[in-house]
């Protein structure tokens, strides 16, 4: 009787104890940090956000991460790729150009005039994707959990002009080293300002105009600095949320198949987002006083010709980018 006893009561603990372990009801969940530079209303903090919401949803909360934006958490753009690298923040939201000092492959899509649609930059990233996650997971200890494009790129400007000529010398800000040196070419004078430094510098004097999107424009009201805006579609560039893999390896396998899902499955509804954040921005900046100015097609040639020899520079940095970009122009049928 007594070792029934005993054996019902180990048998009874044993089970407990087993549920205790498998049952997620009874786990803390795991908490992620997401770190973000843009500022809250920004469609990429929103992308993430939505993410956020459909992780927390379908792993039953077991998995929450929690997106700070703004800068809250005290890292500059640049240097967001380091700061997951080093386990300081476990994921971020981070724009692929602005890694180019640590990672010169990362300008890829940066190379003025390569891009100029999102149906361009799909072409390209059949062919740069698979070497850009390996040299984020090799090189920098993180995971691409999904990539969404920033919106077409302009000049805002105080002054209105056709020809490259009436654009020399106007000090000019740019997110990233590519684009800086792009307009830079064309005869600007270009200036690399991180966003959070931005209006500081346009109400300093420090910048007369900005080479970004009209997302950003609508984020820093370049309607109270700019008069005009020039589609230009420069250089292109795209944000990539990714997360450590020391903390990726602490998800649950089922987990991480979970969010890989939810990933593959949100990313084309985030590029969509991405196009339609342009029309709509585009929308607010007119609405407050901004004017559209259409580029000439000789300004764009010249545009074209005096930025190409960066091409050739960006190749010289990352070699491993010429045959991807040759595979490229051979199926979009380009030179």
């Amino acid at each position: 009787m007594k070792a029934t006893r005993r054996t019902f009561i180990s048998t009874v603990c044993a089970g407990a104890a087993a549920i205790m372990m498998c049952s997620p009801a009874w786990a803390d969940p795991i908490q992620i940090n997401l770190a973000d530079v843009l500022p809250d209303g920004n469609f990429m903090v929103q992308n993430a956000k939505r993410f956020a919401d459909e992780v927390a949803k379908e792993t039953k909360g077991e998995v929450v991460i929690n997106i700070r934006a703004g800068g809250s958490l005290g890292f500059k753009g640049p240097e967001q790729m380091r700061a997951v690298r080093d386990g300081m923040v476990p994921m971020a939201d981070i724009l692929l150009s602005q890694q180019i000092g640590d990672e010169p492959f990362f300008g890829i899509e940066g190379v003025p005039f390569l891009v100029s649609s999102q149906t361009d930059l799909k072409a390209l990233h059949k062919f740069a994707r698979p070497e850009l996650e390996k040299i984020a997971a090799t090189k920098y200890n993180q995971k691409i959990l999904y990539m969404v494009p920033s919106p077409g790129q302009y000049l805002f400007l105080k002054v209105k002009t056709d020809k490259l000529e009436g654009l020399k010398n106007i000090k000019i800000r740019g997110a990233d080293k590519m684009t800086v040196d792009t307009v830079s070419a064309i005869g600007m004078a270009g200036v690399m300002i991180p966003f959070g430094e931005l209006i500081p510098a346009l109400a300093s004097g420090r910048v007369d105009g900005v080479a970004t999107s009209a997302t950003t424009g609508v984020d820093a009201k370049f309607w109270e600095f700019m008069k005009y805006v020039y589609p230009t579609n420069h250089t292109w560039s795209t944000n990539m949320v990714n997360i450590n893999l020391n903390t990726w390896k602490k998800i649950p396998a089922n987990h991480q198949k979970t969010i890989e899902a939810i990933a593959l499955r949100l990313e084309p509804e985030f590029w969509a987002v991405s196009a339609n954040a342009d029309v709509e921005s585009l929308k607010k900046l007119s609405a407050n006083g901004m004017e559209v100015v259409p580029v000439s097609q000789a300004m764009m040639a010249d545009m074209r010709k005096q930025a190409a020899p960066l091409l050739d520079e960006y190749l010289k940095r990352a070699p491993a980018a010429a045959p991807l970009i040759k595979s490229y122009l051979d199926a979009t049928g380009r030179k």
